[in-house]
Parts: structure tokens; C-alpha cells; sequence
């Protein structure tokens, strides 16, 4: 059964998750703000829920159309088929937003979709009251300049919860966001990749888990595994792919350190459940510290910034510090710093090669990138 899909994303990450969505081998129809839409089957719904890296969510597409009163909210809702996937015990309660259009209470376009899908139901089954006790079919609705899109989530909890990081220091960067810069530093995997402000560990280990070939998704559920409509098996295929394509073997070598030792302690204990501790240097020092030994390699950072750990004096000090270093002491290193910070330059002393804005949350940020020169 082909059918639409829908992955959701932090703005700026759509091409990278488009990107991903090919690799996997299926066709993108559309790529949007915050949103990429491709052709798939149930197993396109298990692969891409274990092996997209960048992206938020994963929905199947139930219907688009433009809406601008209660009364076509409801008609276009009611007439999809709900029935294809809700069945008479389960539970589809709804949720979405609402940006520049007419309906514009979110309270109200939830209470009449609600009202639309239980009325479909009804007719579908011939019954009056859904005791909602079964599996979970969440509805989302966006609403953007009165056009609608109606979706069922597959995923449960967002993608950028891997599983691995039960516990994080203050302001974790999202596992989404830190595989997105990861992967535009396009570093070696049998070469030296390096974060000096580790954290909780998450850039690091998402650039183990690129080495090795882990699927993000490995070790955890997701809502579409209880749905009547796919087989168990698919599940399971898609589980023993993705396992069977781990590379043990990688080479890449990874130095993560922070002056912080609880960071190291979470950053030590992350790395082991990911399963990817036997790539990394784990140690306590400060980034005037890290001298790597080799000549050339890949860093890669979020280091502290103003609404982050550290006022805006002292960031700015630390920004100056960094660029001091890098320049200095390691010159055929690249260098990749994600920061909301728009005068980094002027503090870093150096103006960079390329830069590339991406969200962290609801913070504009960019990733300022800086080519070593001999790499």
C-alpha cells in the first residue's frame, strides 16, 4: 500500500532529511518549510522512523486542502478514510496549529476535526460511542495560510529521542540538530573528529553513530509498531537491516572533552548506551587544553553562548579564546561551531569559509564553518 508520508523538521533541515529520505530509496513529491513529503509502503514506515537522523516526526498523510470556515473544516475531515486505519476500540485524539489563516483557534479546529472523525466513524461502524481504549492513532492537523493538512503520527516520541540520553546537562542540544551539523562537516570516518564542549555527549555520539552505521532508532519503540495495519514483520525486517548494517569496524576516532566533569560523566556513561564508547577519548579539561596530536581533523562544537550556561561578556571572551587556539595551534583542522551568536566572527578574529543558518528550538542559529588548510 503506497501512500503518502510526511516527515517534519527544524527549519533549515529540510534538504538534509530529503536527502535521507532518497538514500533510503524513496521518492521525494515535496519539499516545504519545515516538512518533507515522499511516496511509501509500511516498510518505508518502519525504515525511515529507525534511520532518519535530522527529521522530527514521521506522519502519514491523510488529506490537504484550503479551508477558511468551521463548516469545510468538517466537511473535509469527515469525508477521509478514517476507517482505513482508526478501528472501533482505539483512541485518536487530535492535536495541531494554526498559523496565518482564518481559523485561527486552535481550541476550535481540534474540537471540529474531532467531531468530523467521530461522526466518519460512526457511519463507518454504526455505532454512537468509541470507548478509545485501544491502540493510539494521534491525529495532527497545521493549518498555514488556510491550507490544511490532516496527519496520523507514527512515531510516539519525536525522533531526536534516540533512547541514549536518559539524562543531559543543562540546555542539551537536540540529537536532530547535532546529526544535521555532524553531517554537513562531511568529516572522515577513518580520520580524528573532535567536540571540546561535549555536554552531555550528543555531537559526539551522533558522529559515532554516523561512523558506525547505527540506525538512530534503534533502540526504541515507535506508536506505528501497535498499529492493526502493519504487520509485526515489517518491524522485524526492518530491525534486522538496520542491525546488519552496523560497521564495527570503523576507524574514526573521537576526542570529546569539557571542563565541566559531570559533563564527562554523563558524556561516558551516554556513549556506552549508544554503542559507540569504543570510538571515543573521553576527558575533563578546558578547550585551551585540546591538543590533539594529530595534524589534521574535524571540530565540531556548540560551545556555551548568552541564553546558554554563560553571560554575553563571558562567551564573547571564550569566542576570542577558541579562535586564538584554532588559528594557532591547529591549522589544517576544520572547524564547525553552531552559535545564535551573530557577531561570532568578530570575536572568533576570523571571518568563515561558509555558514549556514538552522534552528535550535525556536532559536535562529549558524553554523559557522572553517575549512583547515590542509584539509
Amino acid at each position: 500500500m503506497v501512500m503518502e508520508l510526511i516527515i517534519t523538521t527544524l527549519f533549515g533541515m529540510e534538504a538534509l532529511v530529503a536527502k535521507e529520505v532518497r538514500k533510503l530509496g524513496y521518492e521525494v513529491t515535496e519539499v516545504t518549510d519545515g516538512r518533507v513529503t515522499f511516496l511509501g509502503d509500511y516498510t518505508a514506515i518502519a525504515r525511515c522512523n529507525l534511520w532518519i537522523r535530522c527529521g522530527e516526526r514521521l506522519l502519514i498523510k491523510m488529506g490537504e486542502a484550503t479551508v477558511t470556515t468551521f463548516d469545510e473544516l468538517f466537511e473535509f475531515t469527515k469525508h477521509l478514510p478514517w476507517e482505513d486505519w482508526i478501528e472501533k476500540e482505539d483512541a485518536f485524539p487530535v492535536k495541531g496549529y494554526s498559523l496565518k489563516s482564518k481559523l485561527f483557534s486552535v481550541p476550535g479546529c481540534q474540537s471540529v476535526i474531532k467531531k468530523a472523525v467521530v461522526s466518519a466513524l460512526e457511519e463507518s461502524y454504526g455505532q454512537k460511542w468509541f470507548p478509545e481504549s485501544g491502540t493510539l492513532y494521534q491525529i495532527e492537523f497545521s493549518l498555514i495560510k488556510d491550507k490544511l493538512t490532516l496527519m496520523i503520527d507514527t512515531s510516539g516520541q519525536p525522533l531526536h529521542k534516540r533512547g541514549y540520553r536518559k539524562n543531559s546537562n543543562r540546555a542539551p542540544l537536540k540529537e536532530t540538530i547535532a546529526a544535521a551539523i555532524v553531517t554537513l562537516t562531511h568529516f572522515r570516518y577513518d580520520g580524528v573528529f573532535a567536540d571540546p564542549f561535549c555536554g552531555s555527549g550528543t555531537i559526539p555520539i551522533e558522529a559515532g553513530l554516523i561512523a558506525k552505521n547505527i540506525a538512530p532508532g534503534i533502540h526504541r519503540d515507535f506508536s506505528a509498531m501497535q498499529f492493526a495495519q502493519i504487520p509485526k514483520k515489517v518491524w522485524k525486517d526492518a530491525k534486522e537491516e538496520a542491525k546488519s548494517l552496523i560497521r564495527e569496524d570503523s576507524k574514526l576516532k573521537i576526542l570529546a572533552s569539557d571542563i565541566d566533569p559531570e559533563a564527562i560523566r554523563l558524556t561516558t556513561h551516554n556513549a556506552k548506551v549508544a554503542g559507540v564508547s569504543n570510538l571515543m577519548e573521553i576527558s575533563e579539561k578546558p578547550v585551551a587544553e585540546f591538543f590533539p596530536k594529530n595534524p589534521v581533523g574535524t571540530i565540531c562544537c556548540n560551545p556555551p553562548y548568552g541564553e546558554r550556561l554563560l553571560d554575553e561578556k563571558a562567551c564573547r571572551i571564550l569566542y576570542k579564546e577558541m579562535g586564538q587556539h584554532f588559528r594557532k595551534d591547529l591549522p589544517g583542522w576544520s572547524v564547525f561551531v553552531l552559535t545564535p551568536e551573530e557577531k561570532f566572527e568578530d570575536c572568533y578574529g576570523k571571518f568563515c569559509d561558509k555558514k549556514r543558518k538552522l534552528y535550535n528550538g525556536m532559536i535562529k542559529c549558524n553554523l559557522f564553518q572553517y575549512f583547515g588548510e590542509k584539509n
